[in-house]
C-alpha cells in the first residue's frame, strides 16, 4: 500500500497556500481559474525561458466531486492572462464551488508530479498513484450551517485525477488522488491552534492559554471572529460574516482601469500594491509612476470600518475580551486603516502580525499543525494494534 504523505492546503480566496510532507515543499498558486481548450496556443518564450511549471499550469480534472466533470482550465498565473478567468465571486460557499476542489487538486497534483517527489508515489507509465491524508478548513459560516462533512464526503472514497496538457516538465503526465483521511477545521479555531502552539502542538504561548481573546480572520470572501476562553473556541459565540476584502479588491482593479488605463491580471495584484515595501500604492501608467493612493484610501478605509463594527458588535457581547488578533490576508490589507480607526475610536486592545508572511500563512500552518499531530496518532495507534499481545 502507498504511504500516506501530510498536505495541509488553506484554499484562500486570494491564493492557495498548502505545506506537504516534512515542511519540505510549500507551494503558493494564485486562486483563479480560466477553462481552454486541450491544444492551447504556446509561445516559445513561455516554455523554454520559465521552464517554471507554476507559470503554466494547464490541466483537466476528472473527478466524481465536480458538478462540470473532465474540464480543462488554465490555473494560477496562467489564467490571469485569459479573457474568461474567475475568481471566487463574493457571496458564494467556498465548500460548495468547483474552483475549490480544482485549486486543491491541482496542488496536490504539482506535489505529487515535483522532481523531489519522484520516489514517493508508485508511477506506471506516465501515471502516478498519490495518497494523501489532508488537512483544510472553511469559514466558520459554512462549518456551522454543517457543510464541513459535505465537503469532506466529496473528496475521501474516490479517485480525482489530474492530467497534466500544455505545462513545462509535466505535460503528459496524469496524477490520480486519493485521500486517506481528510479533516476538515473550522478557520477560527485553527487561527488559535497556531498562536499558542508549535508544530509539535506543545504549548508556546503561555501568555495566551487563559486570556480571553477575540480572533478576526479576515480572508477574500468572509470574516470569522473565533471567541476564546477556558482555553476552548466558544461555537455559540463564535461568529462567521459574509464580508471579506474580495470585493473591495475589485473595486479598486475596476477603478484604476476605468481611470488610468492599467488593466491588472487579478486581485493578486492589487494585494501586491497596497502591500510591497517600496513604491505602495503606486503603478506604472505609460512608463510613469503613479499614486493611487487616492483610490486604494477611500475604498479601503470603508471596508475598515465594517470591519471594525464587527469587532465592535462581538467585543459587546462578550465584554470581559483581553485582546483582539487581527489575522489572514485580509487584515494585512487593512491594518493601518483599522489601526487609526481604532486610535481615534474606542481604543481596543487589538494585535496585528508585523510579520506579513505570518499572518498569510497562518492557516495553512496551522492545518499542518493539527493534521500532523492526527497522523502521527493515528500512525502510534496502528502500530500498537498491529503489535502482538505478549503473554
Amino acid at each position: 500500500m502507498t504511504k500516506s504523505r501530510i498536505a495541509a492546503v488553506d484554499v484562500g480566496n486570494d491564493s492557495i497556500k498548502a505545506i506537504f510532507g516534512e515542511f519540505d515543499n510549500e507551494l503558493n498558486i494564485p486562486n483563479i481559474i480560466a477553462r481552454d481548450t486541450e491544444d492551447r496556443p504556446v509561445i516559445g518564450i513561455e516554455e523554454l525561458d520559465t521552464k517554471d511549471p507554476l507559470e503554466g499550469i494547464h490541466i483537466r480534472v476528472h473527478s466524481p466531486a465536480l458538478k462540470d466533470n473532465n474540464a480543462i482550465y488554465r490555473v494560477g498565473n496562467l489564467a490571469t492572462k485569459s479573457d474568461n478567468a474567475t475568481e471566487l465571486d463574493p457571496g458564494s460557499s467556498k465548500s460548495e464551488e468547483d474552483q475549490t476542489l480544482i485549486m486543491l487538486f491541482a496542488t496536490l497534483a504539482l506535489d505529487a508530479v515535483s522532481e523531489e517527489n519522484s520516489k514517493l508515489f508508485p508511477k506506471s507509465k506516465n501515471v502516478i498513484d498519490a495518497n494523501y491524508t489532508l488537512g483544510t478548513g472553511l469559514p466558520l459560516r459554512e462549518v456551522k450551517e454543517g457543510k464541513d462533512a459535505g465537503y469532506r464526503s466529496k473528496l475521501v472514497g474516490s479517485v480525482h485525477q489530474v492530467e497534466f496538457l500544455v505545462t513545462p516538465k509535466y505535460q503528459g503526465l496524469k496524477v490520480n488522488i486519493k485521500f486517506d483521511e481528510v479533516k476538515v477545521y473550522p478557520e477560527g479555531f485553527a487561527a488559535y491552534i497556531n498562536l499558542v502552539m508549535d508544530n509539535s502542538l506543545k504549548i508556546i504561548n503561555k501568555d495566551l492559554i487563559d486570556r480571553r481573546i477575540l480572533i478576526q480572520d479576515i480572508g477574500g470572501l468572509s470574516t470569522d471572529i473565533a471567541v476564546i476562553k477556558n482555553r476552548n473556541v466558544d461555537d455559540d459565540k463564535a461568529q462567521g460574516f459574509n464580508l471579506g476584502v474580495s470585493e473591495a479588491l475589485e473595486q479598486i482593479r475596476e477603478e484604476i482601469r476605468s481611470k488610468h488605463g492599467v488593466e491588472l491580471d487579478s486581485r493578486t495584484d492589487v494585494v501586491e500594491i497596497i502591500t510591497r515595501k517600496n513604491d505602495r500604492n503606486h503603478i506604472m501608467v505609460k512608463g510613469s509612476r503613479t499614486s493611487v493612493h487616492d483610490i486604494t484610501d477611500r475604498i479601503l478605509l470603508e471596508l475598515a470600518k465594517k470591519q471594525y463594527r464587527l469587532l465592535r458588535n462581538v467585543w459587546a457581547k462578550n465584554s470581559q475580551t483581553e485582546i483582539c488578533y487581527f489575522v489572514g490576508g485580509g487584515a494585512t490589507v487593512l491594518k493601518e486603516y483599522i489601526k487609526t480607526l481604532n486610535n481615534n475610536l474606542d481604543g481596543y486592545n487589538i494585535e496585528f502580525f508585523e510579520d506579513e508572511k505570518e499572518s498569510i500563512w497562518m492557516m495553512a500552518n496551522a492545518y499542518y499543525k493539527l493534521i500532523m499531530d492526527y497522523f502521527k496518532k493515528s500512525e502510534k495507534s496502528s502500530k500498537a494494534a498491529s503489535e502482538p499481545v505478549k503473554s
